[in-house]
Formats: C-alpha cells, sequence, structure tokens
C-alpha cells in the first residue's frame, strides 16, 4: 500500500508539475522554462543535502542516476520536438504509453509476472493514459504514418528508461541519485540551449511558476522512488505514469479548459485501475 499511495503521489505531483510547467511555457517558452524548471528543482535538492547528511553512494549509483536524468530530459526535449514537428494527439498518448509499457516489460522479467488481478489493473491504467492523453476533438485514430510515431516513441523510451534506471539507483540511496539524476537533466537542456543559442533570459513574473514547478517535480521524483523502494517496478511506474490526469484535472478547474469525453472516460479507468492494481 505504501508504493501505491507513493505512486499516486508522483502522479500528482507530476501532473502539477507539468500544468505549472505548461503555463512558464506559454509566457516564456518550453525550452527555458525546463531548463529553469530543472534548475530550480536542483536547487531544492542540494538544499536538502545540505540539511539531511545522507552517506554518499558508489560512484557507479550516481552516474546511473545522472544517466537516468540526462536520459528522462532527453525524452523530454524529443516531446517538445514531436510536439512542435507532428499532431500531440498523437505524441502524448504514445510516449506515455511506452514510458508505462517498457517497465512493465522489465519488472515482469526481474520480478516475475504479476498476477491476473494486478496485470487486469496494468491494462486499464495503460488504457487510461492513452484516453487521457487525447487531445480535444481527436480519437488517435491517425496512426497510419510510421513518421508520426518516431519522435514520440523515442521521447516514451527516455520516459520508461528513467523509470526503470532510477529504481535500480535507488535501491542503495535516496538523496544522492534524485541530486545526481537532476543535475544530469540540467546539463542536457543547458547544452540544448546553448546549441540552439536561445536566450536564457527569463521574465521576473514567470519565476514563481517555475519555483513552483521545479518543487513539484522533485516531489514527483521523490514519491516515485519510495515508490520503488516500498513495492514493484511496474506498479510504481504504471501508477506514477497517470500524471496527465491531474494535468487534466488542474487545467479544468484552474483554467475552466474544457475535460473531453475520452479523458473522462480515461481518469474513471484510472480509477478503477488503481482498485484493481490495490487487491
Amino acid at each position: 500500500m505504501l508504493s501505491i499511495f507513493s505512486s499516486l503521489g508522483a502522479a500528482l505531483a507530476w501532473g502539477a508539475a507539468d500544468f505549472t510547467g505548461g503555463l512558464a511555457s506559454r509566457r516564456t517558452g518550453a525550452y527555458r522554462a525546463a531548463l529553469y524548471g530543472e534548475f530550480f528543482g536542483l536547487v531544492f535538492i542540494v538544499a536538502v543535502a545540505l540539511v539531511i547528511h545522507q552517506p554518499l553512494p558508489g560512484w557507479p549509483v550516481l552516474v546511473l542516476a545522472a544517466a537516468a536524468g540526462a536520459i528522462g530530459t532527453t525524452g523530454l526535449l524529443t516531446l517538445f520536438q514531436s510536439v512542435i514537428h507532428g499532431k500531440m494527439s498523437i505524441a502524448m498518448p504514445v510516449s506515455a504509453l511506452l514510458a508505462a509499457t517498457l517497465p512493465v516489460l522489465v519488472g515482469s522479467l526481474t520480478e516475475g509476472f504479476p498476477g491476473a488481478i494486478t496485470f487486469f489493473g496494468f491494462i486499464l491504467a495503460l488504457s487510461a493514459i492513452w484516453l487521457i492523453s487525447q487531445e480535444e476533438g481527436k480519437d488517435g485514430r491517425i496512426l497510419a504514418r510510421l513518421s508520426d510515431l518516431r519522435l514520440p516513441l523515442l521521447a516514451g523510451i527516455g520516459f520508461g528508461s528513467f523509470f526503470i534506471l532510477m529504481d535500480i539507483a535507488a535501491r542503495e540511496a535516496t538523496l544522492w541519485p534524485m541530486l545526481t539524476s537532476r543535475a544530469g537533466g540540467t546539463v542536457i537542456v543547458a547544452i540544448y540551449m546553448l546549441f540552439r543559442r536561445d536566450s536564457w533570459r527569463l521574465a521576473r513574473d514567470v519565476w514563481p511558476v517555475l519555483v513552483l514547478n521545479g518543487f513539484l517535480d522533485v516531489g514527483g521524483t521523490a514519491f516515485y522512488v519510495l515508490a520503488s523502494q516500498a513495492g514493484r517496478l511496474d506498479v510504481a511506474a504504471v501508477i506514477s505514469s497517470l500524471f496527465p490526469g491531474s494535468t487534466v484535472i488542474l487545467a479544468a478547474l484552474i483554467l475552466k479548459e474544457r475535460v473531453s469525453r475520452p479523458q473522462s472516460i480515461g481518469i474513471l479507468l484510472a480509477l478503477i485501475a488503481i482498485v484493481f492494481l490495490t487487491i
């Protein structure tokens, strides 16, 4: 149950982080928002590290966590490119679905095949992720062109790899893997910004939103690490991947955006899936 509740915490925190990140992106651009969101999150972890003196794990753990952060952030940048050059109704559900599916496959191989009830919960949760990620007015039936899938699939591999690698890195420690993971992600975005020669200037009115974004994103990672330590990798990853649901709900409550029928069904399926995963 600790793994279930922690995974839900990760989904809620990451969903809220995506919401605040989206608000910041509208004002300052997606890549600049990603850079400062990563940076402020890193500042939070460093502050915690100065207060909590956790033993430093071996360098392989730190390198693995840094790689997890770099790969996960590369997946995020790839998703941004996919949305720019393709269709959001394809990019979001495909990447989210693959991000959740990879840990299920790895978890089945390393921890044994889950029971029938848990597996059925996975099916419901994966279906929920697909439906919740649908763009308004789209039904997802436009997947005929393979070129539309290339970047979303790469983004999903990046997200799924983050889940898997962080699960491994966090077996020996909690705080330091989170710190090096965040550092790896920050470096990747900074390099990308330098390559694009984008401006790093940030308007003052965006700072509070991005500070909150960094805090929420770090909170999501902390909940996910706790969930993976307390239970199975696949359960932690699948429930955590339901984060688009909280993003949709926040957009409806705060921005008064309309929740589409597929998204409503997806949120309901997500709640049912959580019940099956707790049995």
